[in-house]
């Protein structure tokens, strides 16, 4: 083995490796979380409606919708209005993208 090889720490590549995956795995598991975090709670609840409709009742909903995961994220960041009735979502740009999909993809798995 050359000197090259041997100066790497291995340590160090493993550790980064390591975050790298754990934070690319926090977003699904903590879209529970993220719902507090951004308030969606506030409108929003798993089993029935609040100000807007439960989780349960938008998996339902789209659950036969190949895009469904994509198609909620964009309208947790752009808002909504008129497919659950007279009351706006309004928009919430402040979520980043992936926290968007995170939550999306948890609304879509409550049953």
């Amino acid at each position: 083995m050359n000197t090259f090889w041997k100066s790497i720490p291995w340590g160090a590549v493993a550790m980064v490796a390591a975050l790298s995956l754990w934070m690319s795995m926090r977003p699904a598991q903590a879209s529970a979380e993220l719902t507090r975090k951004y308030n969606c709670v506030a409108c929003h609840a798993e089993v029935g409606r609040k100000v807007g409709p439960a989780y349960q009742d938008v998996a339902k909903k789209y659950a036969g919708r190949s895009d469904a995961a994509t198609y909620l994220a964009g309208k947790i960041r752009a808002g909504g209005s008129g497919v659950w009735g007279a009351m706006p979502m309004p928009p919430q740009p402040q979520v980043p993208e992936a926290d968007a999909r995170a939550l999306a993809t948890y609304v879509l798995g409550v049953k």
